[in-house]
């Protein structure tokens, strides 16, 4: 087969730069992908085993799908066969890389950060776009480092360590290229690249989806950006939100909401990006047949799980601490109702070394 065969997802991608397009054909995904991956067929089917040897054909139409794979389970330790776990390295989703390549505009020649080496697919494409010599990836697990830079050869400078930290000593940069979920832009990424570079970023407060988040680094240290689409991510390991801690039952507050908790769960990237910016809430959902149920989370010993059913007029709400997160979530939500629904493209962000502010249409208009 040739390198761009039976290659699905080059249809997908949509409106791309030329330069970007070219790097996807030039760097074929199947280098990346190990022989053994779990394909993740969002809502076209449960995620299902690839295993070259076994099944050569579904694995090479698996990895020129447009579906993300994943690489690796509970940071090495889960055996991706069992299929269980919690998902810690992908090969992301063919159409949200290029989508966050084409917000970093890059050009010939620009000195690349790239935050997440993960299977090195990214590194490569980004060498393709900038030149090898200009990009530097650092990736915080060491054997997965150790498999991208097979893959990659004399490629880019690899780096093993905390991403958050960034890679001073080949700074400045002229953009920052995140690939792993973050709830706070580290103020280092903005310290190492050179005013009117770009920082392009999966945004992801916890609440509902994840964004693209594209900044500009300023002359006087702040970065300045607004969000572009949805781009949800495995999370930065330095960022990851804590679990709820274990409750008994007798310690639930259990009422019931006239809010069907789908209308949250479901709500467009505008309303979560409203709702987290104002209450700092997150997310997490359990789906089975004809069963629903919403967990909103403030924290390890501050949450409220919402179930729906269906005929039912009302829906039940366990809470669990002293703050009412559940009434919080759903004020936040008709409080972006209120502002006439706005989309996501209308909010922005701003990262001073003191604090993330996220604002709607202009800079002074703070949220939270």
């Amino acid at each position: 087969m040739t390198a761009t065969a039976d290659v699905a997802y080059l249809d997908d991608l949509g409106d791309v730069l030329s330069s970007v397009l070219r790097a996807i054909e030039a760097v074929p995904r199947h280098r990346f992908v190990p022989d053994v991956a779990l394909l993740v067929p969002e809502f076209e089917g449960p995620p299902r085993v690839i295993d070259r040897e076994a099944d050569p054909d579904a694995w090479w139409r698996a990895v020129h799908s447009r579906f993300a794979i994943v690489t690796q389970f509970d940071d090495g330790r889960g055996d991706i066969r069992t299929a269980k776990g919690d998902y810690t390295s992908s090969c992301s989703a063919p159409v949200t890389v290029a989508h966050l390549l084409n917000l970093l505009d890059t050009a010939p020649g620009n000195r690349v950060l790239e935050v997440g080496t993960g299977t090195g697919w990214t590194a490569a494409l980004l060498s393709h776009l900038v030149g090898a010599s200009n990009v530097t990836s650092i990736e915080i697990d060491p054997a997965v480092a150790a498999r991208a830079a097979e893959r990659l050869g004399d490629g880019p400078h690899l780096i093993v360590g905390d991403g958050a930290d960034g890679c001073p000593e080949r700074a400045p940069y002229d953009r920052v290229h995140v690939t792993c979920g973050i709830q706070k832009v580290p103020y280092t990424w903005i310290e190492q690249t050179r005013p009117g570079g770009l920082i392009v970023a999966p945004y992801c407060p916890g609440f509902g989806s994840g964004h693209a988040l594209r900044l500009t680094v300023m002359p006087d240290g702040t970065a300045v950006g607004r969000f572009s689409g949805g781009a949800l991510y495995m999370m930065m390991r330095s960022q990851r939100p804590a679990d709820p801690g274990p409750v008994r039952p007798e310690d639930a507050l259990e009422f019931r909401t006239a809010v069907d908790p789908r209308t949250l769960a479901y709500a467009p990237l505008g309303a979560d990006l409203a709702i987290a910016a104002l209450t700092g809430l997150r997310t997490s959902v359990y789906q089975e047949d004809d069963f629903y149920r919403m967990w909103v989370i403030g924290g390890p010993d501050e949450w409220a799980a919402a179930s729906w059913q269906p005929d039912r007029d009302d829906f039940e709400v366990y809470r669990f601490g002293d703050r009412d997160v559940w009434a919080e979530a759903v004020n936040a939500y008709f409080t972006w109702v209120s502002w006439g629904e706005p989309g996501h493209d209308r909010f922005g962000m701003t990262v001073t070394p003191e604090e993330q502010r996220v604002w709607l249409d202009e800079s002074t208009r703070v949220l939270g």
